[in-house]
């Protein structure tokens, strides 16, 4: 059994719209690029043709990717969170408690994070180590330069 892949409204429209996309002007790209290269002769001594061939596979790949992140996902409604914990799409304001720096987060999905906007990923180490906290809370994160320690300040929306 697949894990549910929790996504906004926006996120599955998008995974969507890309499948979409993929599965048209991708499919109908690899089909014509194939077609171009077999058009070259021999296909046993064909680099262009085998890299077609690999290239709609790779394309054939992504898009059954996608059909089974869409297949597992849940969209949540963000009026539905609960505050009261970091949870998936909490906002979640984090002081590091050795340089009291503070920081604002919004927990995703894993296809939804997105550092520049400041959403990271429920299952990167950070995510992981702050779901399930509350206010007050000291959350331990895993680094590869070792462990950091973030005092969860404030849980929103």
């Amino acid at each position: 059994m697949a894990a549910y892949n929790y996504l906004t409204k926006e996120g599955f429209d998008r995974l969507k719209a890309e499948l979409e996309v993929l599965k048209s002007d991708g499919r109908s790209e690899a089909a014509k690029a194939i077609a171009e290269a077999r058009e070259k002769g021999d296909l046993s001594e064909n680099a262009e043709y085998d890299a077609a061939k690999e290239a709609q596979g790779l394309l054939e790949l992504k898009i059954n990717e996608l059909e089974k992140e869409l297949a597992n996902a849940r969209i949540l409604d963000i009026s539905q969170v609960d505050t009261s914990k970091v949870t998936v799409l909490a906002k979640v304001t984090i002081k590091n408690v050795k340089n009291k720096k503070e920081l604002t987060y919004q927990l995703v999905s894993e296809s939804e994070a997105n550092l520049k906007d400041k959403k990271i990923s429920v299952t990167s180490p950070m995510g992981k180590g702050l779901l399930g906290k509350k206010v007050g809370e000291i959350a331990k994160v895993e680094t590869p330069r070792g462990d950091l320690e973030f005092e969860i300040m404030n849980i929103t929306v």
